[in-house]
């Protein structure tokens, strides 16, 4: 079992609930109780089930917690000023035979431990005091409604690591909405509990304990002890008469003397806690389910703006859009016009020698249908990824997780990034770099002919990428006609230096490699999405982790061959035989 516990809080440690999802809140307070009792309490306590019964008082503030705590040791157990009306450092009173049980690798051991009065809520003042019974301590702890949120942490700590919550409330806050919330908790977790209402008077004891009766019966807790303490006067020690604790005193040495019944109140709050740590295990994983279900989809959203974006790019880099406008104007002053454009017709068997005399272009032509290309290009590219930034954030915005983590990029995200039209400049100018270094390694062989020299390498390299503009001659209309001209004539130029089947690898490499390089380019520009959902740390396969940890525990507790639990002593059935301390 102790396995199963390290095993399944690891798990929990594990989980990240970074999404501002709806009962998140609520989820990620439930996963940091859980690992806190877990280390606190529920795996030191199985490994030291012979420790001293732990039981804390708790409870409003002002309802004489450490008055009481005092009073039943029967003498003041810390030095004057330590204790006050708000408690702020938790003090365990022990038997000195105890001492061992109580060390820094025990139970709460994320509590410094202290011998010295202290007001630090992060030491725990340990009292050794032969007033005690052995096997027993008592632990004061903070205000649960305390006005610093520390304090109240610190209490709702101890009392999720207490075998026995003695839980104090007094007349006048015995309905208060604070104490039922932690004892709605002690009953959902089958925790052994004793009330302790103090500070009532004399005349109201029996109106007050009947009303409070039946707010116990109907809230799970019938079972628990009652014990009433009237008002009354307190000693220069800060005690109350010993007749006024005289009935906690005594059960709590009973419980103390009685090795089974100790063992039955720390089984009965040992089994509680497993039990309910496991039940709100399932219930993390599913929040840890909607977590990785609101990251996928997020991630799909920008995968698919992205996506369409770079098809788009690929489709009108291949369809004969780009062949318009200044690049076509610059490519028909290079190749020329007129006759040669009016004679391209398939049946025209000596058409690659006419084209090849018809070419005028000159070296500077060439390099002007480059600065078209690479413009078209560029506004191209950057066109798409302007469009997939405002997609991918009207989809997250769409949704409140999406609107916090924009909220927190550092940057707006509806928009291309600031520097990715010089990227895009640069990825554009390194393609056709390579498409050049394609046609020279082609035309290795070929560099001396009349016709290489003819055109010449950036010659030969802008008719390549016209060639890779319409590589599907996808464009209808009045465009068709010129632009498919265009890439005739421009695959005529290569196959009359290269030959028909290196002109289509030329064209397939090209665009493969320019689909590639726009791949890149935008692939950083989604990770600008992805990365925020990626820091976010969330596992998908952290749900089925939870699940299987807490069902190894649930097994492994129901497997438990048990015997009958033993009660703890009934109050009304302890003898009032006895003032000494518990």
């Amino acid at each position: 079992m102790v396995t199963a516990l390290v095993r399944m809080r690891g798990a929990l440690q594990e989980t990240r609930l970074p999404l501002e999802l709806p009962g998140a809140d609520e989820q990620r307070a439930s996963r940091a109780e859980m690992v806190d009792q877990l280390e606190d309490y529920v795996i030191p306590r199985l490994m030291t089930l012979d420790a001293p019964l732990l039981a804390v008082v708790g409870g409003s503030t002002g309802a004489g917690k450490s008055t009481l705590v005092n009073s039943l040791v029967g003498t003041r157990v810390t030095t004057p000023g330590v204790l006050r009306p708000t408690t702020r450092s938790p003090v365990l009173v022990h038997h000195p035979d105890d001492a061992q049980w109580f060390g820094q690798e025990g139970l709460l051991p994320d509590l410094e431990r202290v011998s010295r009065q202290t007001n630090d809520p992060a030491a725990l003042q340990l009292v050794a005091s032969p007033a005690m019974t052995p096997g027993l301590a008592i632990l004061d702890a903070p205000d649960i409604d305390s006005v610093e949120e520390r304090n109240r942490v610190l209490a709702s700590q101890l009392l999720a690591a207490a075998d026995l919550w003695l839980f104090v409330t007094s007349a006048a806050r015995y309905a208060d909405q604070v104490p039922w919330d932690f004892l709605r908790k002690a009953a959902e977790r089958s925790a052994a509990v004793a009330i302790v209402l103090d500070r009532t008077p004399p005349d109201a004891v029996e109106t007050i304990t009947t009303h409070l009766a039946r707010m116990l019966a109907s809230r799970g807790l019938k079972d628990s002890p009652l014990f009433t303490v009237e008002e009354g006067e307190v000693s220069e020690m800060g005690l109350l008469k010993s007749s006024a604790v005289i009935e906690i005193r005594q059960w709590l040495q009973a419980l103390a003397n009685d090795q089974e019944a100790r063992a039955a109140v720390v089984q009965q709050t040992l089994d509680g806690a497993v039990r309910t740590l496991a039940r709100r295990t399932h219930q993390v994983a599913d929040a840890a389910s909607e977590q990785a279900d609101a990251v996928r989809r997020l991630r799909e959203d920008a995968n698919d703006a992205y996506d369409r974006a770079a098809a788009a790019i690929t489709e009108a880099s291949a369809d004969g859009t780009l062949l318009r406008g200044e690049v076509l104007a610059r490519w028909q002053e290079f190749v020329g016009t007129g006759e040669l454009l009016k004679s391209l017709e398939n049946r025209v068997g000596w058409l690659r020698d006419r084209v090849v005399n018809a070419v005028k272009g000159k070296p500077q032509q060439a390099e002007r249908v480059t600065v078209a290309v690479e413009s078209g290009l560029e506004t191209l590219i950057l066109e798409h990824a302007e469009a997939a930034a405002e997609r991918a954030e009207a989809s997250w915005r769409s949704t409140a997780a999406g609107q916090i983590l924009l909220r927190d990029a550092g940057e707006d995200l509806g928009r291309a990034s600031r520097d990715f039209r010089r990227r895009a400049e640069r990825v554009v100018r390194d393609w056709q770099s390579d498409v050049l270094e394609m046609v020279r390694s082609e035309g290795a062989d070929k560099r001396s002919t009349a016709r290489f020299l003819a055109f010449g390498v950036n010659g030969l390299s802008v008719a390549l990428m016209v060639v890779v503009f319409a590589h599907t001659a996808g464009v209808t209309g009045a465009e068709a006609g010129i632009a498919g001209g265009s890439a005739v004539l421009g695959q005529k130029l290569l196959e009359a230096v290269f030959g028909d089947q290196a002109v289509r690898s030329l064209a397939e490499r090209a665009k493969r490699l320019l689909e590639a390089s726009v791949s890149e380019l935008l692939d950083s520009e989604r990770r600008r999405y992805t990365d925020l959902l990626d820091n976010l740390g969330i596992q998908p396969e952290a749900p089925e982790r939870l699940r299987k940890t807490a069902r190894k525990v649930d097994d492994l507790r129901f497997a438990a061959n048990r015997g009958p639990q033993v009660s703890p002593p009934d109050p009304e059935s302890v003898s009032d035989s006895g003032g000494s301390a518990p």
